[in-house]
């Protein structure tokens, strides 16, 4: 009852929004076998003076939320709804309908059950209430625009992607769907790049979101004309027209340009490469299906998002097998996981002198990695090691300058100078992530872990064989420093015996 007189009394207020009451239109749950019918939530928008010909109940998938999971708090809400002025789509259009006529603008969750795991829905002991507003939304209300594009929120936003393009925002309906869809990611992903987190694009967690938003706002200012390389002016106008109150955005700025930067780049050329390889499927088709493996084939080579070939294939009304697209996912990661156990094991091809030598160059060139490049920003991502050579990919977003490559060598190289002996102890996980050591913490280690330390220069959990002095190695040399992939750079080196 309270939070629905707060809610008008916002609203509706001279004091506070001072929207038209008359413009307001309401929605409460209309009961079904687990829970009972709203009618105290309309009694208390009647009791605040709203017309009950402005009310309507709708069943659950439109009035209940939660729980979140399975099982969990959930309950019914009321939402509220403007009335936009567009004419309805029919004699049943009414709030809760999806046509635009009425815009969402704040709801209220009453959480007062709890789903047990058997279905059940039992009272909750502490009820509460869980309420929100659409900022952008309730913007839109009230500076009467017809959508939160032509609110003063995306005002710069879109004047950049204008210039860019050469083209009016507005001018067709499916150029100004182009303009929404880049101001709203590039804002969303200028958000997430100022974050004090710092998430970056990647394959995994809010990562991945991340990616998937940059990669299609990256589709539509290609297809929009945008020059390659310029949505960095987008996220400069979401800065300048945020910057002052999110001030994260504006300390954070030269990091967000050069994320995007680099996910433009990586992007931009697989993205050509995927689209003429999408065709050349699409006219291969016999059916009205993309198979599952196809797609993983995109998503795999040519970085496309499921999402974005879903997206592709509906253009053409195609469908595409998800099912079989996570299941040649699951293969791949399995596959993977084969990988990062030989990763474990230190990746090598026997245990032969020659092979011993190169896996302990190994753990220095790590190291060495990590002092020159900085540990926060390498990781390793792989490593494979012949009794001829040693091949390391780790994680690091650009190529290595020749400065860069000859202090790595060098600090290698110091280390076998220094003949210093290897020690290798034993002992938990924790203590070893305490002690230091460099390790792939997300692999299942056992209760027990070899540490293997050398003296100044290494400390890395092991599974062995090393070699006894750092003499023994020889001199260390770079052959090659490439990509490997998105974000993953090679390093391929040898041993040069005296």
């Amino acid at each position: 009852q309270e939070s629905i007189a707060f809610s008008w009394e916002f609203l509706t207020s001279p004091a506070w929004l001072d929207i038209d009451p008359a413009l307001l239109f309401f929605t409460c749950f209309e009961g079904d076998e687990n829970a009972p019918r709203d009618t105290v939530a309309h009694d208390c928008w009647v009791n605040e003076g709203v017309d009950p010909s402005h009310i309507v109940f709708l069943p659950k998938k439109n009035n209940w939320w939660g729980p979140a999971g399975l099982t969990g708090p959930c309950g019914p809400d009321t939402e509220i709804f403007y009335d936009t002025g567009k004419a309805p789509c029919g004699p049943d259009c009414k709030a809760g309908c999806d046509c635009g006529k009425y815009l969402e603008i704040w709801n209220n969750v009453f959480m007062e059950y709890n789903k047990t795991a058997d279905g059940a829905f039992e009272p909750l002991a502490q009820k509460n209430v869980d309420t929100g507003m659409g900022l952008d939304r309730t913007v839109a209300t009230l500076q009467g625009v017809n959508s939160v594009y032509d609110t003063d929120a995306f005002t710069g936003i879109i004047a950049s992607i204008a210039q860019l393009s050469g083209k009016q925002y507005g001018q067709s309906e499916e150029v100004t769907r182009m303009f929404r869809i880049i101001a709203d990611h590039i804002r969303c992903a200028t958000f997430m790049l100022g974050d004090q987190r710092g998430i970056t694009p990647s394959n995994v967690d809010q990562g991945y979101i991340l990616r998937r938003l940059i990669r299609r706002a990256i589709r539509f200012a290609m297809q929009l004309g945008i020059p390659e390389g310029s949505l960095t002016k987008v996220s400069e106008a979401v800065i300048a027209q945020y910057g002052a109150f999110y001030q994260e955005l504006t300390a954070n700025r030269t990091k967000i340009l050069e994320e995007l930067t680099r996910e433009e780049q990586r992007f931009e050329n697989a993205l050509k490469k995927g689209i003429r390889e999408f065709e050349r499927l699409v006219g291969s088709l016999s059916g009205s299906e993309i198979d599952g493996v196809s797609a993983f084939h995109l998503y795999d080579t040519f970085g496309f998002p499921i999402e974005l070939t879903q997206e592709l294939a509906a253009e053409r009304n195609l469908r595409v097998d998800t099912a079989g697209f996570d299941q040649a996912f699951k293969a791949h990661q399995e596959l993977s996981h084969a990988g990062a156990e030989q990763r474990f094991q230190g990746g090598l091809a026997d245990h032969t002198e020659d092979t011993t030598r190169l896996h302990t160059a190994t753990h220095l060139l790590q190291a060495a990695l990590r002092k020159v490049l900085g540990s926060d920003e390498v990781a390793q991502k792989g490593s494979n090691i012949t009794a001829e050579r040693l091949r390391f990919d780790f994680s690091f977003p650009r190529k290595l300058t020749p400065e860069e490559i000859a202090a790595v060598s060098a600090y290698v190289n110091e280390a076998i100078a220094a003949d210093v002996a290897i020690t290798c102890e034993e002992m938990t996980v924790d203590e070893a992530k305490e002690s230091g050591a460099i390790g792939l913490f997300e692999s299942k280690y056992g209760s027990k872990v070899k540490v293997y330390t050398v003296p100044g220069f290494s400390r890395e959990i092991c599974g062995g064989p090393h070699v006894a002095r750092t003499s023994e190695l020889g001199r260390f040399e770079i052959k090659k420093e490439e990509a490997s992939s998105a974000g993953v750079r090679r390093i391929k080196a040898v041993l040069i015996h005296a």
